[in-house]
């Protein structure tokens, strides 16, 4: 089969297509002909070496399509079945997949397999970040960075299904046509201040009644950090869930204190798919909304398994919009 492996450590140039043994499904395993594996950030981080990683080593860490084989002791998949999968020790950018049953969800027919690859990780972070670590209710008003993202689209559809208000920020007309398509009421382009830590708290009060907002949900980190802070209402809660700018250096807790008692965060998808019941669960509610069109997947753009260095560049270099995918 062929497989996309990082080399060392280090940028996109890393990524080398190889032809590999086809992997055997051990115990508790099955084998998965790849219909399509999504990109993510953490896929780069454990590329560049952030994470701590075996080289060389089969990049990604999602993917969907369907059971070739099985190992000793499935009794719930079997060979045939349409599955979907997060998982960082599976190596999704390959041909051939072997992944941990009990980290499998089934995928329904009327959900096509390259949409639950593109829902796997950024949909059910979209799901637990709305539903548990800052559950979003009717009259609320959320602000969500990177509108226009894999993330950003998904969490603001199911934001606005909740009854919250939704401000986003991007960085081009066309993502901010997207985000507002999402269902986002504000949009700034965040690219055109001068002092995004002075302006974006004022744009968010212009459009909160001097308030505030209830969450920023920010997978920026770094370059936006402070200004999320100060655009939360009394009590507000950021949630910290990704650092696409790099991590956000120490600060004073009585920082928090200082902007209203505020609420800081900095949720793991690990916590909050911890066993089968949890993940299917999840995965059974972004399906249903699917089927029903209730949510909308955008798939920005897709390459093949020899253009993942190409596909790696876009995601990092911010040119992309909703998922991209790697298909065989």
């Amino acid at each position: 089969m062929r497989a996309v492996r990082a080399t060392t450590p280090g940028g996109a140039d890393v990524l080398r297509v190889d032809e590999l043994p086809d992997p055997t499904p051990g115990e508790g395993q099955v084998q998965v002909r790849l219909a399509a594996a999504g990109l993510n950030f953490i896929d780069v981080y454990r590329r560049e070496g952030r994470y701590p990683m075996d080289f060389p080593h089969v990049v990604g860490a999602e993917g969907a399509g369907e059971v070739t084989a099985v190992g000793p002791g499935v009794a719930d998949v079997a060979v045939g079945d349409r599955v979907a999968w997060t998982d960082g020790n599976a190596g999704s950018y390959a041909e051939l997949v072997v992944v941990e049953a009990d980290r499998t969800v089934p995928v329904p027919r009327d959900v096509a397999l390259e949409v639950a690859a593109a829902l796997m990780l950024q949909g059910i972070t979209a799901h637990y970040l709305t539903t548990d670590t800052a559950p979003v209710h009717p009259g609320q008003h959320v602000l969500v960075h990177a509108g226009a993202g894999g993330v950003g689209l998904l969490l603001t559809q199911l934001a606005v299904a909740q009854g919250a208000r939704v401000l986003s920020t991007v960085s081009t007309d066309e993502k901010a046509a997207l985000s507002r398509g999402a269902g986002a009421a504000e949009v700034l382009r965040y690219d055109r201040c001068l002092d995004l830590t002075t302006e974006l708290p004022a744009w968010v009060r212009e459009h909160t009644d001097e308030v505030g907002v209830d969450t920023v949900f920010d997978g920026v980190g770094r370059a936006t950090f402070d200004a999320s802070l100060a655009s939360l209402r009394v009590r507000g809660a950021l949630v910290l869930f990704g650092g696409a700018s790099g991590a956000v250096p120490p600060f004073d807790p009585m920082r928090l204190s200082q902007g209203g008692s505020l609420f800081l965060t900095r949720p793991s998808m690990a916590h909050h798919i911890r066993d089968r019941a949890e993940l299917t669960a999840r995965t059974d509610d972004l399906f249903t909304r699917v089927a029903h069109r209730s949510l909308d997947v955008r798939i920005g753009a897709r390459f093949p398994l020899d253009r993942a260095a190409d596909a790696h560049r876009a995601l990092e270099g911010r040119t992309t919009t909703g998922k991209v995918l790697l298909v065989p």
